[in-house]
Parts: C-alpha cells; structure tokens; sequence
C-alpha cells in the first residue's frame, strides 16, 4: 500500500476564522532565537566549530579547532545584542518567544532572570544548537529529553514550545511524542496553526518562518540594510493586514537572532517597523504560547475519518459503492499513492476517477451499463440503489405525471438502441426540464462522443455521492 505523508491541501479555500482577541486583524509573533553558549565548540564537545548564521561571509566549520571570530560573534549576540533587544521591547511592552538552546541558556543566567522577569515566553530550542538530521532516532528522542530536563533546571518550569530548527524528518514526531508541548514550530507550511496527528496525539502545530527572518543577514539571498528586512516585513504585514481586514486573519512570525538583529544598523530597521505596526489598530502582538492556547480554543482538533489510512477490505466496503455496482474502482485506488490529499471529498473523488480513466474500454462501458435508466422500470419498481433513488428523486423523477414517464421511456429505449448503455447525467447538477433538454441533444450525438460524455457524468456522479457521503459542499 503506497501512502504519501506530506500534507499539501491544508486548509484549502476555506481556512478557519482565526478569531483574533478583540477582533485583531493580524498576530504578530516575535521570535528571538537564543543560541549563544549552545552553537558547535569544541569547548561543547563538538568535533568542529560553528559555521552558521554570522556576519563571517562564507563561514565554514573548522574540524578540531576553535574559531575565534566565530565564537566572538555569538559572544557579541549575548554581551551587547540581546540587551539592546531587551530594552526595545520591554520599553514597547512587546510580549517575545525565546527559542532558547537548552545549554545556551544554562551559560547565560543573567540573560534568562531577564527573560523571566519581561515575562517572555521562554520554548525549547533544543539541547544544542546543532544539526538533527543525521541522529539516529533513539539518539534523538534522548536528546530531546535532555533538552527539556536541562531547560525545566535552568529556568524553572518545563518547555510548553518546541523548535529545532536544524531538524531532522522525525523531530516533529519525536517532539510530539514527548506529550509535553502545547506547540510545535518546526514546520513553514501555512499562516495559521494547525493541527497534526500522531498516534493518539493530537499536535498543534505554530507554523514558523525563514524569509521574515533577521537569518537572511547572514545568508544569500539576504539583506544588506537594516532598510531591506524593513521593507520585506512591512509588506508581508500590509498584506496580512489586508487579509484580515477582509475578514481572513493570519498570523506573523518574525524570526530574530541577538548577535545579527542585535548590531545597531541592522535593529534600525527592526525599530521602523514596529512604528509601522504599532501605528494600526487591531494588531495583536502575542507569544507564541498565547496564540497556541487561542486557537485551542477557538479550535479544538475535531478527529475524523481519513480514507488514506483505511485498510483495503474497509476502504472498498466504505466506497465500493460510489461507481455504480463496481467495485472494483475502488480496489483499485485503494492501490494508488494516496495520502492527506485524498481525505476530502475532492481528493478521493480524484483517486477514484484515476482508477476509473485507467481502465480499459470494456471496463468503463461495463460502469455505464450498470447504471440504471432515468425514471425507468428499476426505479418504477423501488429496485434501484439508495443513492440512484435519492439523486433522481433529488430532480423529481420519483413523481411524474403518465405523460412524462412515457417521454422518458421513449428516449431511454432510443438512446440505448443507438449507444448501447443508458443515458447517464448528474441529476443533482440539473432540473427536470433541463435534463429532458440534454436528453434530446445527447441522443443525436455520435456513441464515440457520447461514451466519453457518459463516462465524465459518471465521475461527476461519483463526487457529488462522496460529497453527500462525507458530509462535504459539493
């Protein structure tokens, strides 16, 4: 059984009403990742030094030595950076989320008192500032243990966030495991949370960002001024803004780090912004924790039937009956890669009609011949299925008068004569008059023709059943 993981429908066209307290336009979260005293070191027992996200233009990690430079810099983002940021914020009384390193934040005591006394929100940033992608699994859930053992030491009370940052494909699932986390980040997926199931764990998760990110400093492509981040985030607010205005709420993450926003010419930008910001109405700043416990509220996860995961005996038995007494459709999409994409009305109705296409002539014509005919002796004798009686009585072919019937009757005989299947239409799409009309039209179109005709009806008919089924709008 071939199953895809990834979610690529999310919310779709119609994302939940985000219901910002007092009615905000748009959350903004300010995220200050806190890494220094926990990046690659030897002095950390690391085999080379740290050669990420610094003003060092090219930096490479340096096998079995200490860098310097490096270190220096990390040292500035904890020395000067992080003050500077502290003082913006708490003189704005702007609510933060610390991403902070488990060993970054037992090395900086005075930095986390300062944390806790703003009352910022301080998440788990993991145990090291360090690659995930590589760990074995065991190594991994361990080190996330540890990351949070270290951090409830530190700070006093246990993580209620999560986000690597350099993880690795298991790190969500390993975090969530842990059943301690009201969030987790380490997604870039969506502008709201949403939620993810694993196992018997319902996860909520705060999708994060590496474009509204102070990082593009120290990468390409990247900013240059402090003028440039300025601008990105101003327009990634104007147009949220917008979207909330009509009704459609986001939420903002922005992305600092304390050794790169944390230089003055760079924080000039960050400070314009936030008079931009501040100068609307209905912005809700908030740490991530807030926004976590909202939506929660706001809304619970809802579990509920997802096809991709059925085996094959209960999904053929659910929807085996979509294509009319055939089955066999369904077995055969049931073999398909499917996956989260396929849990909605639309996504298995598209499973179902690729099993459909792919099916010889002989057998598509054998779907078409299992229909029966509209308003015909099947249905004058209640011997058709639940759903046919339901979608011809849908257009009031359960109650027409004798001259009626006998119109129907004459164009069935015909059409069959001539084509050699019934005369299939959507009749949830139609009225009684108009599908008399199409009858008429139909009937002198060419059997090549009107095959394919047929056989797009019997898909059209297959989704509006799994819509009625699974209790979606068509």
């Amino acid at each position: 059984m071939q199953r895809y993981p990834r979610n690529l429908t999310g919310y779709g066209a119609t994302p939940p009403k985000a219901a910002w307290p007092n009615g905000a336009k748009i959350a903004i979260s300010l995220v200050l990742n806190y890494e220094e005293g926990g990046e690659n070191s030897l002095l950390h027992g690391d085999a080379a030094s740290e050669g990420f996200l610094s003003d060092i233009p090219g930096a490479q990690p340096w096998p079995g030595q200490r860098h310097w430079n490096m270190e220096s810099m990390y040292d500035y983002g904890a020395r000067a950076g992080f003050w500077r940021l502290h003082r913006l914020f708490t003189a704005r009384g702007l609510p933060v989320t610390i991403y902070g390193v488990a060993s970054a934040l037992a090395r900086n005591p005075e930095q986390v008192a300062a944390m806790k006394a703003a009352d910022w929100e301080i998440a788990s940033h993991g145990l090291k500032w360090v690659e995930h992608r590589d760990m074995p699994e065991a190594e991994e859930r361990a080190t996330i243990a540890e990351a949070i053992r270290l951090h409830t030491e530190v700070v006093g009370e246990a993580p209620r966030g999560w986000y690597t940052g350099r993880c690795s494909v298991n790190t969500v699932r390993l975090a969530a495991e842990t059943g301690q986390l009201d969030w987790i980040s380490d997604t870039y997926d969506d502008d709201l949370p949403h939620w993810m199931e694993f196992g018997a764990r319902d996860q909520l998760i705060l999708p994060y960002t590496l474009e509204a990110n102070d990082m593009r400093f120290a990468t390409a492509p990247g900013w240059v001024t402090g003028g440039d981040f300025e601008t990105y985030l101003k327009d990634a607010f104007d147009v949220l803004y917008a979207e909330g205005e009509a009704g459609a709420p986001k939420m903002l993450s922005i992305g600092l780090h304390c050794r790169l926003i944390g230089r003055p010419g760079k924080l000039a930008g960050l400070i314009r912004f936030l008079d931009h910001a501040q100068a609307h109405s209905g912005v809700w700043f908030a740490r991530r924790l807030d926004i976590a416990q909202h939506w929660a509220a706001t809304h619970p996860h809802q579990r509920r039937e997802r096809p991709s995961t059925l085996p094959r005996a209960e999904f053929v038995a659910r929807f085996g009956s979509i294509y009319e007494h055939s089955p066999w459709v369904a077995e055969r999409a049931h073999g398909l890669e499917l996956g989260p994409a396929h849990d909605s009305a639309t996504g298995l109705a598209n499973a179902l009609a690729r099993a459909f296409r792919s099916a010889t002539q002989a057998e598509r014509l054998a779907v078409l011949r299992a229909h029966p005919d509209l308003a015909g002796k099947l249905a004058a004798a209640k011997r058709l299925t639940a759903a046919s009686t339901q979608e011809q009585a849908s257009a009031g072919l359960d109650a027409l008068t004798d001259t009626e019937r006998a119109t129907f009757e004459a164009l069935n005989t015909a059409y069959v004569a001539k084509h050699g299947f019934p005369f299939i239409i959507a009749v949830r799409d139609n009225t009684k008059a108009s599908i008399l009309a199409q009858f008429q039209t139909r009937l002198d179109n060419d059997s090549a023709t009107e095959f394919l005709t047929a056989c797009k009806q019997v898909e059209r008919i297959a989704e509006l059943r799994l819509h009625a089924l699974l209790a979606e709008g068509a």
